[in-house]
């Protein structure tokens, strides 16, 4: 069969271009893939995106860098803030330097103990804890996001008007150039500046939390759908503070070792002061190699990581027993007051606690194996005993039943003797009686019987001629008896 010329011309130039088409553009630069594989996993492990993350930070992004901090790392810890919250409700007029020191035995992560020195922040905390729980996350799965996202409100509020040095904080903003390109580089657009803006306290050793509402302080938001949530400043600090746009601030927190964390804008981590951290955590000193904040696993309370990436790198630091231990709040002081007890145990001779179920399970089992043999040993002893003594069981058991049935025939006579001398007294009794009750002695079967002895036996007196009556008259009979009943005939 012969193909035509048209058709076979046709299909040599399709089969050319797709040919072409499946050859890249240059083949001398091949595509980078591993730019691609990278931006594929950032993009897979996000666990926020940068709308949910201004979201979030607003209430807290205008807070002086020291406290920003130490917001930050508390967060981290939901179940312990939620605990200091509940505490700085119940000392309301305790705060700064004061406030920590009377935590320091509380079994939290120096970052909480530092905020009970800010009731304001923990009164702004505590209304929401879900809120706290996806900050700290946020934290823990994506700081430079989180910080690169501080940054971004505050640029908007600065630009809105609403952020600005004044007699209660400093606002600076710091430059930062871009590096510029190498010679080997190939050429790229000019490098572009950008800066950070860096939030203090006028007085070091005065700290004052601004209160404002993010739908306002940062001029028209980015979000329509996603406006930042309001949390009303406590009345209590904020005396007629209703705020339309900008800050307002309380009274200031003195403090002097409360604040030691600082917002490191360059690596997006926090930096530690070790001597102000040392000056007010007595119970946990650190040295000076470990001025870089790390989570501690430790005081998570049991609560869940959010990203897998976080559940791998904390949740290794805990592993089975030793977890539940530390989310009991477990410590040295407890281990040692329980090894006492213990010690107290022995000495007098109690059975000490089991420390799992399954030992609890065990003693169960061993406590009714026991009591089975017991049952066992003891019905054994008794069948011995009856086999021993079976005739001497018997013998006493009939001797048992002759003694009760003497006892009752014992019984019936003295009833049978009660009831004749009721009845030998009773016609005395009724002797000026017209006649006698048709129904006296119903109530008495015994007095009934022997007056019915009595008339049978005067009947049969009667009906015996040469026998005296028990009365003693004799009956008196003719002794010449009628005609008609003489015998022999006429």
């Amino acid at each position: 069969m012969r193909i035509p010329l048209f058709y076979a011309v046709s299909v040599a130039l399709l089969l050319s271009g797709l040919s072409c088409l499946a050859q890249p553009l240059d083949a001398s630069e091949p595509p980078n893939t591993a730019d691609t594989a990278a931006v594929e996993a950032v993009a897979k492990d996000a666990v926020f995106t940068e709308e949910q993350l201004d979201q979030m930070l607003a209430p807290i992004a205008l807070y002086p860098d020291p406290l920003l901090a130490q917001v930050l790392m508390a967060t981290t810890y939901p179940g312990e803030v939620a605990e200091a919250v509940t505490w700085s409700k119940a000392h309301p007029d305790t705060k700064g330097d004061d406030a920590v020191k009377q935590v320091a035995s509380q079994p939290w992560d120096p970052s909480v103990q530092a905020l009970v020195a800010f009731p304001q922040v923990l009164a702004t905390l505590g209304q929401d804890p879900v809120w706290v729980q996806r900050l700290g996350d946020a934290f823990l799965a994506q700081p430079d996001d989180v910080m690169g996202g501080v940054q971004r409100l505050r640029h908007q509020a600065q630009a809105a008007g609403n952020l600005q040095s004044n007699q209660y904080q400093n606002v600076t903003v710091q430059a930062v150039t871009a590096p510029a390109p190498t010679s080997a580089a190939p050429a790229s657009p000019p490098a572009s500046n950008h800066s950070t803006i860096i939030i203090q306290p006028a007085d070091p050793q005065v700290v004052y939390v601004p209160s404002y509402n993010p739908t306002t302080t940062y001029g028209t938001w980015a979000y329509p759908a996603s406006p930042p949530v309001y949390y009303p400043p406590p009345p209590a600090y904020y005396p007629g503070s209703a705020l339309l746009a900008g800050l307002a601030f309380g009274a200031g927190v003195a403090i002097i070792g409360s604040l030691w964390g600082e917002c490191d804008w360059d690596n997006n981590d926090i930096d530690i002061d070790v001597n102000r951290y040392n000056t007010i955590n007595r119970n946990n000193q650190i040295t000076n190699n470990q001025n870089k904040w790390q989570h501690n696993a430790v005081h998570r309370d049991g609560v869940p990581y959010r990203d897998s990436r976080s559940r791998e790198r904390y949740g290794k630091q805990l592993n089975g027993a030793s977890q539940r231990e530390a989310y009991r709040g477990d410590n040295a002081q407890r281990a040692q007051a329980r090894e006492k007890a213990r010690g107290s145990m022995d000495k007098y001779g109690i059975e000490r606690p089991a420390t799992s179920n399954r030992e609890a399970r065990d003693r169960a089992r061993a406590a009714q194996s026991g009591t089975s043999d017991s049952n066992r040993l003891q019905a054994g002893t008794e069948r011995q005993k009856s086999s021993g003594m079976g005739q001497g069981t018997i013998r006493n058991t009939r001797e048992r039943q002759e003694l009760r049935n003497t006892a009752q025939v014992q019984q019936r006579g003295q009833a049978d003797l009660s009831a004749r001398q009721t009845a030998k007294k009773r016609p005395s009794a009724n002797t000026g009686s017209a006649r006698n009750n048709v129904f006296a002695g119903a109530r008495a079967p015994s007095l009934a019987s022997a007056q019915a002895s009595r008339g049978r036996t005067s009947q049969a007196s009667a009906q015996r001629p040469n026998v005296s009556r028990s009365a003693g008259n004799q009956i008196s009979r003719p002794s010449n008896p009628p005609a008609r009943q003489r015998g022999g005939r006429r």
